[in-house]
């Protein structure tokens, strides 16, 4: 009996749609992946670790095949607010990658995303507000590579 309701609710829980996060299901055209990128890319690393996480072989090489060719990543900042000697006191780290999504049919298409983080400045405490920084830019670049996928599953599911 107990059995018997344990999978009831197994079987509700997957009929409803539920999933649990970070799970995704790849079209077919994604069980391969091709990711080419600049040399020493850390996003490109992030990249190819969520792919592999959500399912997908990532190759460095192939035919016929789904390739995602990262342009560029790049990292701006912009002045929020200054305080009241006229020093910055908080920016806004901007995270943007461009990237070409070719699809097996060749299909090239242009895409990009940005990720945003506000960032309070102190140069009282400039050691730690650069290690902060660092922490900062390793998340975005992971939270980049999340939609990343997401974004290319959306498109390829059009």
């Amino acid at each position: 009996m107990r059995q018997l309701i344990i999978g009831l609710c197994l079987l509700s829980l997957t009929a409803c749609g539920f999933q649990l996060r970070g799970d995704y299901q790849l079209p077919p055209s994604l069980q391969q992946v091709v990711i080419s990128a600049p040399q020493f890319s850390e996003f490109a690393e992030h990249a190819k670790q969520r792919f592999e996480l959500a399912g997908a072989e990532v190759l460095s090489s192939g035919t016929g095949l789904t390739q995602l060719e990262i342009l560029n990543d790049d990292l701006s900042r912009r002045t929020l607010s200054l305080s009241a000697s006229g020093q910055v006191a908080e920016y806004e780290l901007i995270y943007h990658v461009s990237y070409i999504l070719i699809q097996a049919s060749g299909e090239r298409r242009p895409m990009q995303l940005e990720v945003f983080r506000d960032y309070q400045d102190d140069p009282n405490f400039a050691l730690a507000k650069t290690r902060e920084r660092e922490v900062l830019v390793a998340e975005m670049r992971e939270q980049a590579a999340q939609r990343l996928v997401r974004q290319v599953i959306a498109t390829l599911g059009e």
